[in-house]
């Protein structure tokens, strides 16, 4: 037994104790099995809600309709669930009614795949109705019973597929693939904030390259936001090096190539964040300017670190060059020796500018702020107020 699992053996300790059963489940022991890091621990129990709260001084309801509750337990917070059986799902994504069990095999029928539908017992055995380990040491992906339910009831598990295939580069299996592209339809019922959290997690991938290649493969492209006609160029991403790129920079690879002509626009349809969308946008025109010329100064200082790094990388997979990390930190040292690195380094504001010329605020700030900022970045003037103000006014009289 190992960490998280040892820390919440008490817990599942005081629900025997009680007279209920109780296991570690889902994720975590797949996880375990294959020697994966361990984030999160799922508890499920035939204990329902009400008991729990009763075994337990310390819960909270963070969603008990659904049977879970959250304890705390020596200042640490374990979700735990009732075991679960599912009626028929609505639109393609929950079920219409959720009964409280007290069947481990029944609950562990419900869930996905084969890997996520084993349980754990406190002495570290493990419960496998389904086949998970066999799956496992196989690498598959395969549903629990009929893939062709599995998908119908919820929509999203059609991506966490292609999605689970570049996490821990499984390949599916056959009856499994299938069913993809047969239902692929269905995520049209499913709400692109989710649809879009699974896709980043696929982009973070280790072994993404399968996981772009079965979205053409199952035409799954065709029902994600701004890609249903994008089937080829969707292709040759998936032939680059791929996998060690972040989720930022996939982002941007796929931007660059589909030579999508309108960024902000396409990223909104996903739901992105604001602040996101400025940030890829913004890199995007860097990256299409790193693709005609080497990296000036201003480039450089336009970009910030994070998104310069950002668009080399990049730019580098594209050309079928290494992004190897002495690239990096010289990137870093030639933005390091910047005089500065930011338009707020500046040693005069706006309310300078406004004080010497004796005038009102207006577009002539944000002139002259850039004027100056241009003068200090190329080593014109050096970033002091007096000697700012010295050219400033030198400037003026030309």
């Amino acid at each position: 037994m190992i960490e998280p699992f040892k820390k919440a053996l008490p817990v599942l300790k005081r629900i025997e104790e009680a007279g209920y059963e109780a296991y570690f489940v889902g994720g975590a022991v797949r996880d375990y099995l294959i020697n994966r890091e361990i984030h999160d621990i799922d508890i499920a129990t035939s204990a329902f809600p009400e008991e729990i709260k009763v075994i337990f001084k310390s819960t909270v309801d963070v969603g008990i309709e659904h049977g879970t509750v959250l304890v705390i337990e020596e200042g640490e917070p374990y979700e735990i669930t009732t075991f679960r059986s599912e009626s028929d799902y609505k639109d393609y994504r929950r079920p219409d009614k959720v009964t409280f069990i007290r069947s481990l095999n029944k609950d562990l029928e419900r869930r996905d795949f084969t890997m996520n539908a084993m349980a754990m017992d406190r002495t570290g055995i493990i419960i496998d109705p389904f086949h998970g380990k066999d799956a496992i040491e196989k690498r598959l992906i395969q549903t629990v019973g009929s893939a062709d339910e599995r998908f119908t009831e919820d929509a999203l598990r059609i991506l966490r597929a292609v999605r689970f295939a570049g996490q821990l580069g499984f390949r599916l299996e056959n009856r499994t693939q299938e069913a993809l592209g047969k239902h692929a339809h269905l995520l049209e019922h499913i709400a692109i904030e989710r649809i879009l959290a699974e896709f980043e997690k696929l982009l973070n991938g280790k072994s993404k390259k399968e996981s772009i290649q079965l979205l053409t493969e199952a035409e799954i492209h065709h029902y994600l936001p701004g890609l249903s006609d994008k089937g080829t160029a969707i292709n040759e991403i998936a032939k680059a090096d791929i996998n060690p790129l972040t989720s930022n920079q996939m982002w941007l690879f796929l931007l660059f190539i589909l030579e999508e002509p309108a960024p902000q626009e396409f990223l909104k349809r996903w739901k992105m964040p604001l602040k996101k969308i400025k940030y890829l946008s913004k890199s995007l025109q860097i990256l299409r300017n790193r693709a005609k010329r080497e990296w000036e100064l201003l480039d450089l200082y336009e970009a910030g670190l994070q998104s310069a790094i950002d668009v080399e990388i990049v730019y580098r997979v594209i050309n079928k060059q290494d992004p190897e990390t002495k690239m990096i930190e010289e990137m870093k040292l030639r933005f390091e020796s910047l005089p500065i690195q930011e338009r707020g380094e500046l040693d005069v504001t706006g309310n300078d500018l406004m004080s010497w010329r004796g005038q009102a605020g207006g577009p002539w700030i944000k002139e002259t702020m850039q004027k100056i900022e241009y003068a200090v970045l190329n080593g014109i003037i050096k970033n002091e107020k007096a000697i700012i103000k010295e050219w400033l006014e030198s400037w003026n009289r030309r």
